[in-house]
């Protein structure tokens, strides 16, 4: 195969490889009923005038499967931080007990796991569309190769290619969406 080929192929797995990333990242995001300190990376702190992530402002330990306990590094973030959990509308109700914050994970109920099961499915499928955008652009790049004068029985094994890697990506996603799944639906 030639260069332009490998790279265009390369550049693929590389995207898609992403896309999986992605998706691992936000599956973190969806709890599954036990309290994880990443259930708070998306909330940003009013530090000194400027938006910060919680995690540089506090120390964000799960002592239990039930609690979670924020300890900032400053006493007098202790209040810019409880407003900055509650804005971020994450369906949690911090307790301030004047050292630190503690957060208690209600259990989850069987229609907030559907929903939960619904998110991650959307998450997923968001993946898989990613992928597929990204297997098209290959595709419309080994087309403008065959244009330039490279072989057709090369593009088309490129293409072939493509397939396969998209395919595999697709059997990932599916597999991670199953675990997710499980995770969640497990009571």
């Amino acid at each position: 195969m030639t260069e332009e080929i490998n790279f265009i192929l390369d550049s693929a797995k590389e995207a898609m490889v992403g896309s999986v990333a992605h998706l691992e990242k936000e599956f973190l995001n969806i709890r599954a009923g036990k309290a994880s300190p990443q259930m708070l990376g998306g909330v940003f702190v009013d530090y000194y005038g400027s938006q910060t992530p919680l995690s540089q402002v506090a120390n964000i330990n799960a002592p239990d499967a039930r609690t979670l306990t924020v300890t900032p590094w400053e006493k007098n973030m202790l209040h810019p931080i409880e407003k900055a959990i509650m804005i971020a509308n994450l369906g949690l109700n911090p307790m301030n007990n004047g050292d630190n914050i503690i957060i208690n994970i209600p259990a989850l109920t069987e229609e907030r796991r559907r929903d939960l099961v619904k998110q991650a499915k959307s998450e997923a499928e968001d993946a898989k569309i990613g992928i597929r955008n990204h297997r098209k652009d290959a595709n419309s790049d080994i087309k403008k190769e065959e244009k330039d004068g490279t072989a057709e029985d090369i593009c088309k094994k490129a293409e072939e290619d493509v397939q396969k890697l998209t395919d595999s990506f697709i059997k990932k996603i599916d597999e991670l969406l199953a675990v997710k799944e499980a995770e969640i639906m497990k009571v």
